[in-house]
């Protein structure tokens, strides 16, 4: 019995930990540094932008038969967003890479959401169905990316 009771009390005393660890690392704040259209960095912790895809950096995609790189105009609508702001990330996850996979907000407005929304990235389907709305209505309107063609970003990664 005096066992059982020592188990029961070391398993309360581990899930007080790691709920407390687990609360700590809810949400982080600060100025983001933007990395690409879909990853910013506060402080030492790189966040992921959960749900959305957007371009890679030396991504290009073409409009009226011309390369453009929208990758870097996906990355500059993130920063002109951002532009400076403090940002608020819930973290929902980490990824294999140790990144934080994140909602963030700046001046409430959802970042993720709207980098879909405005053509600059795709909904990530494979992690998520929340932004699926956000991109039909961003392809019908020929916003970002939709105003021309583009390797969907997951598979521009796999083939390079």
């Amino acid at each position: 019995m005096e066992r059982r009771n020592l188990i029961f009390r070391l398993l309360i005393i581990l899930c007080f930990f790691y709920n407390f660890s687990t609360f700590a690392q809810e949400i982080i704040r600060g100025q983001a540094k933007i990395i690409d259209g879909d990853t910013v960095q506060i402080g030492k912790n790189k966040i992921r932008l959960h749900g959305i895809d957007a371009p890679e950096i030396n991504q290009t995609c073409i409009i009226d038969g011309e390369l453009w790189n929208c990758g870097i105009e996906s990355k500059m609508a993130l920063k002109k967003l951002i532009s400076k702001k403090e940002i608020n990330c819930e973290i929902l996850d980490v990824d294999r890479y140790k990144r934080y996979v994140s909602e963030c907000l700046v001046n409430n407005i959802n970042i993720n959401k709207y980098m879909v929304q405005s053509g600059w990235a795709i909904a990530y389907r494979y992690y998520s169905i929340k932004f699926v709305e956000d991109e039909e209505s961003a392809k019908k309107q020929k916003l970002g990316i939709w105003k021309g063609t583009f390797i969907e970003p997951y598979l521009f990664r796999k083939k390079n």
